[in-house]
């Protein structure tokens, strides 16, 4: 039997990652130290958040952070693309699958949902870490 195609399988990979980061997230902003039974802690939530340089990968046209969730096959991930302040301008989540993969932007609810938690990695000073890493400043 053959799996799906990554397409296939996007929007509800996608769902299952909201619902787990909204649960998350609800938690870390009342007290950043409490736990999910299932899901532990918001900040152990994934494996890395990282800038990724511009023709890093073939076809790649421009850098952007990446919050990984997972790694392998299958593997997800959140893309964002921000402006010369490091802020969001487009946010994107991809599922990859051993030489297959798909994405979708997001927009509304979800948007706002992962742009307050970038908002969250800038002021930790994650973003303007991890960028130094690339640009020197």
């Amino acid at each position: 039997m053959r799996q799906k195609s990554c397409q296939a399988r996007l929007e509800a990979e996608l769902q299952d990652r909201l619902r787990d980061i909204r649960t998350l997230w609800r938690l870390y902003q009342r007290n950043p130290e409490a736990s999910h039974r299932e899901l532990g802690r918001f900040e152990e939530y994934g494996l890395s958040c990282d800038y990724v340089a511009r023709s890093t990968f073939q076809d790649q046209k421009r850098g952007y952070f990446r919050w990984q969730l997972s790694w392998g096959g299958p593997a997800d991930e959140f893309r964002f693309y921000m402006d010369e302040n490091l802020d969001a301008v487009e946010i994107e989540y991809w599922f990859l699958d051993w030489y297959d993969g798909a994405s979708r932007s997001l927009s509304g609810e979800d948007y706002a949902l992962l742009d307050e938690i970038f908002q969250n990695f800038k002021d930790l000073g994650l973003v303007k870490t991890e960028r130094a890493k690339f640009f020197g400043n």
